[in-house]
């Protein structure tokens, strides 16, 4: 869901400009993402640390004085992208550090949180307990799917090389939908 829409309508050029300059905001807590940040740098975007109330990447747009932004615009309340690097990870989210990740996904009500796990067959792995704990896929599949209608928690699984790809269309399409 998107937050309200600018009343103000830019033209295709001043949209193409605005989503140029979208800075990708990485926690400061993020942990071993290097690849991430290495397709950053090879695409040319920008991106900075800085602490997130929650979830691991958000973004936000410059000012732009030229087209009536007067200062930094952060999108951290609206949108937010939480990776974790494997099932495993997640896994042990769901039950040893169940109450800190359910928190998160409280403190992100109203916003939209996008879970990005790190493997591409991570609902068939899910199935067939391709992880290592001993976390039963039964609890596994019901934690994530109470969580995705509790909290409006979108999960995608895709493979490690094009999580920076992701995490970037999905922060510049949603901006786009915005300015429209």
């Amino acid at each position: 869901m998107l937050a309200t829409k600018l009343a103000y309508r830019y033209t295709k050029g001043e949209m193409k400009e605005l989503l140029k300059s979208l800075t990708i905001l990485i926690d400061t807590r993020e942990q071993a993402n290097t690849h991430i940040q290495g397709y950053f740098d090879s695409k040319c975007i920008d991106h900075k640390n800085k602490k997130l109330d929650f979830g691991d990447y958000s973004f936000m747009l410059p000012a732009n004085e030229k087209l009536g932004i007067m200062r930094d615009i952060y999108f951290m309340d609206q949108i937010a992208i939480e990776r974790k690097a494997s099932l495993t990870e997640l896994s042990n989210n769901f039950t040893h550090d169940r109450t800190q990740f359910e928190n998160e996904l409280i403190r992100s009500n109203g916003s939209k949180l996008i879970l990005l796990v790190e493997n591409a067959a991570g609902y068939e792995d899910i199935i067939e307990h391709n992880y290592r704990t001993q976390y039963k896929p039964k609890s596994f599949l019901a934690t994530l799917h109470s969580f995705k209608h509790r909290y409006d928690l979108d999960t995608v699984f895709i493979k490690p090389e094009i999580a920076g790809d992701y995490i970037y269309r999905s922060f510049y399409y949603w901006l786009r939908e915005y300015l429209k």
